[in-house]
């Protein structure tokens, strides 16, 4: 980078980060996360080390600080709320440990971890056990009082038990969430009165502290989890003071913090909920470590702005900002077309990561993104790399405008879009790009799940001209692969026989297998169920079937809407469904139907799923649930019977116990399985 680009991109970094840190610090909004702001600071960090003659006074790196605003009250708070150091590895905890050690040597010192909630700071004052005050952190020795606000929260004890023991005078400190259940019910209410929708939890919770009618806050339905006494109630550990906590009648997050000893100890819990964060509740923003031992904790004191005994640990951040460099085009098995935006590798939730797809030109024009715009890129758990935010103000003027193509890329036929519809589609019914991602869909797990035809074997076989649809693949001989690159004879033999073995496939994974628009895992089980009354075993029983039905008649079945209804009636008259069903006929290929009951403690009852299942994948426990007459639901509801719950459950889990909804474990949805009692 030129000098004077150099010095224009640190004009535009300062001018960006400073509106995003006076919106966060002085108006408590959020237009972007934390970490995406972090990555912008890094940028302008490391463009200053490189040219150290453009740092001036002012600049974001070089100043901390916030102010309450006008509108509220100002407290002053008794006990000053300090920062907290940061760590990102192991190395940096290790570090922290031995700075500890050395100002007490020879202690031995045991740690509480908790989990960080991303939310709003407050500090809750009692006064012979009632709630008088109510103020937010603001910058640590001053925040505002917004008690009316916070009065609106159920979680907040309006008197708490004090103990004989217990000082007229008692704060506690507790952050302010929104559950991301009720953060997505207030957006969808919004979206569907056109209006503009919320960033995240935070910063709706953060802006409803702050409204002046309270009668609005208490319909937000705010949260307030309590984790700390400011306070000497007589406490030795902080283990000891979450359990004063509860017994006061505040809500803590009892099962998201441990006492834990040395760093591996911590380690572990960091580990164990790094990657399970996405599943909670609420939004997480990493973990804090406190010296357990309050003597200890008084005897390490502070140092600057922070506390010795304490450290923040950031997960991996789930969001970066990064520059697109290109908007490229992909072709999948039905035909639609899918831009892909192609970025400067960045790294995000623990991985390096260079696209992100952007689903439709519909989904581009929202962004408002063009080619060489500075991007917020996000990635959570396993969800794939997503664009969440443009940032527009720091474009240089070279940005490009993106089209959709008029032909396909692959093949080069017309391009398609039907009223409605948001997806551009090839027209071509033989489009190589579409042949291909068929191959892939129709092997997979949830499809004809054969082992070890992954993409790079399909491709060869269709580059070689072996294969031209997936019936060609019950065709292959052990002879006709031996010639083709890294094929011996054993491997040759090996897929020849995972072939001939998946040879008969459960109708529901069949149906699924065929990639009709819209008929996903859940639509194709719910198709088997109504069709496996009837008598099939073959490909061209199933064809039949499905030609006879009229979209209301499958708009009659539980579970089947007007677009899925309006796609299978569409689709099986095509020549490509038609010619595929009989020519999987011909080579054999058989369908196998599951006996559902009709009957049982499982018939007419609804089940919801949620963490992950030891012995059972998703599929298979949705499958069972179904085979024994049972529905399965993506949502808990006041109609839901039954919550499975595995290891480490969401909102789902929360939602059951608020409803009353009985919530079965593993072994005990194993057992009612065996007995079906």
């Amino acid at each position: 980078m030129t000098k004077s680009a150099a010095k224009i991109r640190i004009q535009k970094l300062r001018k960006e980060i400073e509106h995003h840190r006076y919106l966060y610090h002085v108006q408590d909004r959020i237009e972007i996360s934390d970490a995406a702001l972090d990555s912008l600071k890094k940028e302008l960090q490391d463009l200053e080390d490189q040219f150290p003659e453009f740092v001036i006074p002012d600049s974001p790196t070089q100043r901390v600080g916030g102010k309450p605003l006008p509108e509220f009250k100002k407290v002053r708070h008794t006990t000053p709320i300090r920062s907290l150091q940061d760590a990102f590895s192991e190395e940096d905890l290790q570090q922290w440990e031995t700075r500890n050690q050395k100002l007490l040597p020879g202690e031995r010192m045991q740690y509480f971890a908790e989990l960080k909630l991303d939310g709003l700071a407050v500090i809750l004052r009692y006064e012979d056990g009632v709630f008088v005050q109510g103020a937010t952190r603001g910058n640590g020795e001053v925040g505002e009082d917004v008690t009316q606000n916070l009065r609106t929260i159920e979680s907040i004890p309006l008197r708490i038990q004090l103990r004989k023991s217990d000082p007229r005078v008692i704060e506690v400190r507790g952050e302010v969430v929104l559950s991301r259940k009720r953060f997505d019910a207030i957006n969808a209410e919004l979206i569907a009165q056109g209006k503009t929708t919320y960033a995240n939890p935070r910063n709706l919770a953060a802006g409803t502290i702050r409204q002046l009618d309270s009668a609005k806050v208490a319909e937000r339905k705010l949260e307030a989890i309590v984790f700390d006494i400011l306070t000497d109630v007589g406490q030795r550990t902080h283990e000891e003071a979450h359990r004063i906590l509860v017994s006061w009648g505040f809500k803590t997050a009892a099962f998201w913090c441990e006492r834990v000893l040395g760093i591996s100890g911590a380690m572990k819990f960091l580990s164990h909920w790094e990657d399970r964060r996405v599943k909670l509740p609420y939004g997480i923003d990493g973990a804090v470590l406190v010296v357990n031992d309050l003597d200890q904790e008084r005897r390490l004191g502070s140092v600057g702005k922070a506390d010795r005994w304490m450290i923040a640990y950031k997960f991996a951040a789930e969001q970066a900002t990064t520059v697109v460099s290109d908007i490229r085009v992909q072709v999948g098995r039905t035909g639609a077309l899918t831009p892909v935006a192609i970025f400067k590798p960045v790294r995000v939730a623990g991985t390096t990561v260079s696209r992100a797809t952007l689903h439709n030109a519909d989904e581009i024009a929202r962004l408002g993104l063009r080619i060489g715009d500075t991007v917020i890129v996000q990635k959570a758990g396993d969800i794939i790399p997503d664009i969440v935010k443009v940032l527009p103000n720091l474009r240089t003027g070279k940005e490009r405008v993106f089209h959709m193509p008029k032909t396909c890329p692959v093949c080069g036929s017309p391009i398609a879009k039907n009223d409605g519809q948001v997806a551009h589609y090839c027209t071509n019914s033989h489009c190589f790009a579409k042949t291909r991602e068929q191959f892939y869909h129709f092997v997979g797990k949830s499809a004809a799940d054969i082992d070890g035809l992954g993409p790079k074997i399909i491709d060869q076989l269709l580059d070689s001209g072996l294969i031209a649809d997936v019936a060609d693949l019950y065709a292959l001989k052990t002879g006709d692969l031996e010639p083709l690159e890294r094929f011996a004879e054993k491997k040759a033999e090996n897929l020849v026989q995972s072939i001939q073995e998946r040879r008969v496939i459960p109708l529901e994974r069949f149906l699924f297998g065929l990639g009709i628009r819209y008929v996903g895992a859940e639509n194709a089980l719910i198709l088997a169920r109504e069709i496996s009354q009837r008598r099939i075993d073959r490909p061209l029983d199933l064809w039949n079937i499905l030609r006879e039905w009229s979209v209301p008649e499958l708009q009659a079945i539980e579970g089947i809407g007007e677009k899925i209804a309006e796609s299978i009636v569409a689709e099986i008259q095509t020549p490509r469904i038609a010619n595929l069903l009989k020519k999987l006929d011909h080579v054999g290929v058989r369908l196998r139907t599951t006996k559902y009951r009709a009957s049982g403690a499982f018939a007419g009852k609804t089940f919801v799923l949620t963490g992950t299942l030891e012995t059972l994948s998703r599929d298979e426990a949705r499958l069972r649930i179904v085979k024994e007459g049972g529905k399965v639901s993506g949502s808990v509801s006041g109609n839901t019977q039954y919550v499975v719950a595995g290891e480490s459950p969401g909102s789902k889990y929360a939602k059951a116990k608020q409803l009353g909804v009985r919530i079965l474990s593993e072994k005990e949805f194993l057992s009612m399985l065996k007995n079906n009692i």
